[in-house]
């Protein structure tokens, strides 16, 4: 029941900032694995960012410490905070949920970010 949406996705400078958003409908994602994932254009889907239940956070290795995952309180909202980008950040960003990390059950529409130099 849960649909998830992204929002927040556009163009930006190299060295600018971005704040994604995933809005759930239907239900909460209370309790759910929340993650972020990318796919540039003739590039595999790489994973991003993701936020377990207990508050605990994991990136990749290309975006630690540049991107940050939240949520709201009530559990509605998750976000993907980007700061630093680069053009190689370029890609549509997907948001996706599920019970348990790499069971992702949902997924969103996707929300385009294109980085420019």
């Amino acid at each position: 029941q849960v649909q998830l949406a992204e929002s927040g996705g556009g163009p930006v400078q190299a060295g600018g900032s971005l704040r994604l958003s995933c809005a759930a409908s239907g239900r909460t994602f209370r309790g759910y694995v929340m993650g972020w994932f990318r796919q540039a254009p003739g590039k595999e889907r790489e994973f991003v960012a993701r936020l377990w239940s207990s508050g605990a956070t994991g990136y990749a290795d290309s975006v630690k410490g540049r991107f940050t995952i939240s949520r709201d309180n009530a559990w509605s909202t998750v976000y993907l905070q980007m700061s630093s980008l680069k053009p190689e950040d370029t890609a549509l960003y997907y948001c996706a949920a599920g019970p348990s990390s790499n069971n992702w059950s949902y997924w969103g529409q996707g929300t385009q970010v294109t980085v420019s130099a």
